[in-house]
């Protein structure tokens, strides 16, 4: 494969063009800010859109890695949440 490769779907990126080939996305990545390419989805993503470029990996694992990288998600801090008490047996004495 090369560069010019197409990506299975394109990839909606905020603010700009969606990434078509594996060029866009190379292309997006060198223009990150080096605070933002250190981050581990970043390095994944990276490095997953180079194995694919050299015919070492698959398309769709460079896909998946700049999705996941794009837009993260973070985890909903709800403080009224309770946990589930899953397998805890209600004692008579506890009624």
């Amino acid at each position: 494969m090369s560069w010019d490769s197409l990506l299975p779907t394109p990839i909606p990126v905020p603010g700009s063009k969606p990434l078509v080939t594996l060029r866009d996305a190379g292309n997006l990545i060198q223009k990150l800010p080096k605070s933002q390419v250190v981050l581990p989805a970043w390095r994944a993503a990276t490095e997953a859109l180079m194995l694919a470029a050299e015919d070492r990996g698959p398309l769709m694992h460079a896909e998946v890695g700049l999705r996941k990288a794009l837009h993260p998600r973070e985890p909903v801090y709800d403080p009224n949440r309770k946990d589930p008490h899953w397998g805890r047996r209600k004692l008579a004495r506890d009624q």
